[in-house]
């Protein structure tokens, strides 16, 4: 097997434990990976404040953060795409009124992630750190990502008929949907990083469990599914690793690339 020059991991369900934490054994492998010359890149639906905390130490070369809408390489953005203030607002509006005036909404901004949860969802899930409330009456800011709690799958399809330039994703936990630009997904960003960095997507290896992976699972050299993974993300993989819960991506790491 050809070993990759740069890899990329997705958080939740893949790099990060179900309690959210990473484990100091994938943390000592990742280090180690990244001492022996590999490019280490985050990519998750998490906005970037939120998930720069979990590597703590270790600051990752390339992030894609919002489900690709923002893209950093070496600290420096490389691209974003994101709502305006006006069409944030309108897309808010909009879901309350196909999907309820009290639907759960977050949304990621450059600066901050906002939400308008009925409980605290920090008492329940620590790893969502410094989340802002809103009740995003008077909401001015523009959104990278959008995250609407939808119980029926066809009202997640009439919202999205009302508006021509964005895409949506289904989380598999839960009735959770992501809405971003038309066009913005996790495989664009890495050839986005690519180009940035001079490589070839067959220089790649990334790691993924969920629906939002299975793109970068087929673009790059190796797509590598976690054992938790989903099992339409498990068919198109190249090979498959541990659960994230048995530190997946440390054991494959440690076994086919340092």
């Amino acid at each position: 097997m050809r070993k990759p020059q740069i890899l990329i991991f997705d958080l939740d369900g893949t790099l990060l434990r179900n309690d959210k934490t990473l484990s100091e054994y994938t943390l000592e492998i990742l280090c180690k990976c990244k001492k022996c010359g590999y490019l280490i890149g985050i990519s998750t639906s998490r906005g970037e404040q939120n998930c720069l905390g979990f590597l703590r130490k270790m600051k990752p070369d390339i992030l894609i953060s919002s489900g690709g809408a923002l893209v950093r390489v070496n600290e420096k953005i490389i691209c974003s795409s994101s709502f305006s203030a006006i069409e944030t607002k309108n897309f808010i509006e909009s879901a309350r009124k196909i999907c309820g005036m009290d639907c759960e909404i977050t949304v990621d901004t450059l600066e901050a992630h906002y939400w308008n949860y009925k409980t605290d969802p920090k008492e329940q899930d620590k790893s969502w750190g410094d989340s802002i409330y809103t009740d995003f009456a008077d909401f001015k800011h523009e959104a990278l990502k959008i995250c609407v709690e939808i119980r029926h799958p066809n009202l997640a399809q009439k919202l999205c008929e009302h508006f021509s330039e964005l895409d949506s994703q289904h989380f598999s936990d839960g009735n959770w949907y992501k809405f971003t630009k038309s066009g913005i997904t996790k495989e664009k960003a890495i050839l986005a990083v690519c180009e940035a960095c001079h490589t070839d997507v067959s220089e790649i290896a990334a790691f993924g469990d969920d629906y939002a992976d299975m793109g970068m699972l087929k673009l790059c050299g190796i797509g590598v599914a976690m054992d938790n993974a989903v099992q339409e993300v498990k068919d198109i993989a190249d090979d498959i690793t541990l659960s994230n819960e048995e530190d997946g991506v440390a054991a494959y790491l440690e076994k086919w690339i340092i």
